[in-house]
């Protein structure tokens, strides 16, 4: 007996986190549309805003984080862009420059001992104090991802009561409009 042996390649599949910027309508149902797609394919939103960004042509943009292999993202492009109401997809992940920012609130308890150094490290990450009273700061941080979860991570064992974010929202660097 001889055994046959396949020079198969190890393909390994790698995750990444990828940033679609999508162009709509801004019409009703539009956005159930979008979030329906991923959700009937078992594929993650990790961040989800959206906004109206042109007033007279009625067009609004959802900005998506989501993960997957570069077959899923492919995939995902794919179906958005033969949806109806989109105009346009952007992988702003693998377009070029972008950048990305997010919003947080962050309500930490203000009295104590930890007072202090809560208000230490917002200076830190330059989080600037929205509210405050003599139980409770609440911070507004804005940056990437990372940093916005670097600061809760810190503000944690301070006595963090609540947390807001906005999600990611990001545009392309330079001259061109994409």
């Amino acid at each position: 007996m001889v055994d046959i042996v396949y020079d198969i390649p190890d393909v390994k599949e790698t995750t990444a986190k990828h940033t679609l910027a999508v162009l709509v309508d801004n019409e009703f149902g539009v956005l159930a549309r979008v979030i329906g797609l991923f959700s009937g394919r078992g594929y993650n939103i990790e961040s989800l805003t959206v906004a109206e960004v042109e007033h007279d042509k009625k067009l609004s943009r959802i900005t998506v984080v989501t993960s997957g292999n570069e077959i899923v993202i492919e995939h995902i492009k794919r179906l958005l862009e033969r949806m109806v109401p989109v105009y346009k997809v952007n992988d702003m992940t693998v377009d070029g420059p972008h950048v990305e920012r997010e919003l947080a609130l962050v309500k930490v308890k203000g009295a104590g001992p930890d007072r202090s150094e809560a208000l230490r490290i917002a200076d830190i990450f330059r989080a600037r104090s929205v509210d405050a009273s003599h139980e409770s700061f609440v911070f507004e941080i804005t940056g990437t991802s990372e940093k916005v979860d670097a600061f809760i991570d810190l503000m944690r064992p301070l006595g963090m009561i609540e947390t807001v974010r906005s999600g990611v929202v990001a545009i392309a660097r330079g001259k061109k409009k994409k």
